[in-house]
């Protein structure tokens, strides 16, 4: 059903009022800095090369649905209010429906002409009962085909514009990837069917395609599940299991099924770019292409999540294709999540909402040379989470720790005094990183990035006072931004 419906949204879409249409791919859990492109030279080729490329783009936050939360808001973590993954922590809770959904940018692309539609994917509470089910459907949206829950491939349940809609475990009907856009190939003609009745006179379009690849749990699509049997986890760069060099083979084991999850993504976008051809779209449609963060397999000697200060955690892929946007840029700026939906904004012909922390991108292809230290501050966020009772650890009992891997020697991802805050500054001469982590020791990390791009000597005790006072400011100020102030440098 929801191949059908994305088909026939597609249909009803044209170009008449002048605006451009924007599609918007979103993955999980993808990175940039350990080959997380490898696997999609398809999109790199279509997106990439044929727009611009961002060599630097970041997140707000290392961790799904407060990364999520600023890229629908166009805000900082301290600003939307999400810190973590829970209802209890603001993710898609009854606070997060009533002030920040509101406030969405897809509610403004509406009030721009724009008809909307998001499938795949959302904030990983939506759809609980306890924050309104599947009969909840945010604001903004004329399509609504939202995930219940976290990323999953194979059984799960959707809503389907407010309507239960449930998924098992066949992979023509109900991988989720596949789903979210319909192939136009023989095992589904309905699209092409569908795409013949566009009409001339229909509104501009957004579409937000959010899958869950790479997320665990990995399962590929059949056609995929023989590639890169001899893939492992990057071990050429100077990070990789620092502390634990035993624990090789457990790093093997999510590389190999994230790579073929991400060979379907790139099926989904080829999709797309060949249905906008064929409609004579693509010419007034913007696509753009990003994760909401990044991820790490064996870098200090952490198995394999997100949620950590460091490159491979925050920085992303990001490329964007469309009117004015000169083939084969690649650009050193540092646009950040928070700056998608302004962004969106502005290429529907509205202004930024002054709420919003972000700005727009365009003039980062419009005019490069004048949009030069774009933001030369990067602020970036976590709240760390904790529990008292570990399963099959229990030495950790008691101390506040999260996501522990027994299989690891019991190696945890997080802890409740994981929670920090950095500012990435950079300039002509080099790229200052700057972490204050909140905890008894209050302690610090510094790392010069052009000289030490794996953060492997924290400078924070030797580095000239006057330079960590600078920085400690700079982050003070971010930290207590909201709106433009956000912006200024």
């Amino acid at each position: 059903m929801l191949q059908w419906l994305c088909a026939t949204f597609l249909i009803a879409a044209a170009q008449n009022t002048g605006k451009p249409n924007i599609v918007f791919v979103l993955t999980d859990d993808q990175d940039l800095v350990l080959g997380g492109m490898d696997p999609m030279q398809k999109t790199v080729n279509l997106i990439g090369k044929q727009g611009i490329t961002f060599d630097n783009a970041f997140v707000s936050v290392p961790i799904c649905c407060p990364s999520r939360s600023s890229i629908l808001t166009g805000k900082f973590l301290h600003n939307h209010g999400t810190i973590n993954n829970t209802i209890e922590g603001g993710c898609s809770s009854t606070s997060w429906q009533q002030t920040q959904e509101p406030e969405a940018f897809s509610v403004y692309l509406q009030q721009q002409g724009y008809t909307t539609l998001y499938a795949g994917k959302y904030l990983n509470r939506y759809g609980f009962d306890a924050v309104g089910g599947v009969a909840h459907v945010p604001p903004g949206w004329d399509f609504w085909y939202g995930l219940v829950g976290n990323s999953v491939y194979y059984d799960y349940k959707l809503s389907v514009n407010g309507t239960l809609e449930t998924h098992g475990h066949d992979y023509l009907e109900d991988y989720l990837t596949d789903l979210i856009v319909s192939p136009l190939d023989n095992t589904n003609r309905k699209a092409q069917d569908f795409l013949d009745k566009l009409r001339d006179d229909s509104p501009p379009f957004f579409l937000m395609l959010s899958t869950p690849a790479c997320h665990e749990p990995f399962p590929s699509a059949p056609q995929y599940s023989h590639f890169y049997r001899s893939a492992q986890a990057p071990r050429d760069h100077g990070s990789f299991n620092v502390k634990a060099q035993d624990k090789h083979w457990l790093m093997e084991q999510p590389i190999i099924p994230i790579l073929r999850t991400l060979l379907s993504v790139d099926d989904m976008v080829e999709d797309v770019y060949n249905t906008l051809r064929r409609k004579n779209l693509l010419d007034n449609t913007y696509i753009f292409f990003t994760s909401d963060h990044g991820y790490h397999l064996g870098q200090f000697g952490l198995p394999y999540d997100k949620r950590e200060p460091y490159e491979f955690d925050i920085r992303v892929p990001m490329m964007v294709k469309g009117p004015g946007v000169k083939p084969g840029l690649v650009s050193q700026e540092s646009p950040m999540n928070i700056d998608l939906g302004p962004t969106f904004i502005a290429l529907a012909g509205g202004a930024v909402p002054p709420q919003m922390d972000g700005k727009s991108m365009v003039p980062l292809w419009q005019d490069p040379s004048s949009a030069q230290n774009f933001r030369p501050n990067v602020l970036v966020e976590y709240s760390g989470e904790g529990k008292q009772t570990i399963p099959n650890c229990p030495q950790l009992e008691g101390q506040d720790v999260f996501n522990c891997n027994y299989l690891a020697h019991c190696v945890c991802e997080d802890a409740w005094n994981n929670t920090w805050s950095c500012v990435r500054v950079t300039s002509d001469q080099s790229i200052y990183k700057y972490c204050e982590f909140v905890d008894n020791e209050n302690f610090v990390e510094l790392y010069e990035i052009n000289s030490d791009p794996w953060e492997l000597t924290n400078l924070a005790k030797t580095a000239n006072p006057a330079l960590v006072q600078t920085l400690k400011h700079e982050l003070s100020t971010l930290k207590a931004c909201a709106g433009s102030t956000c912006n200024t440098q």
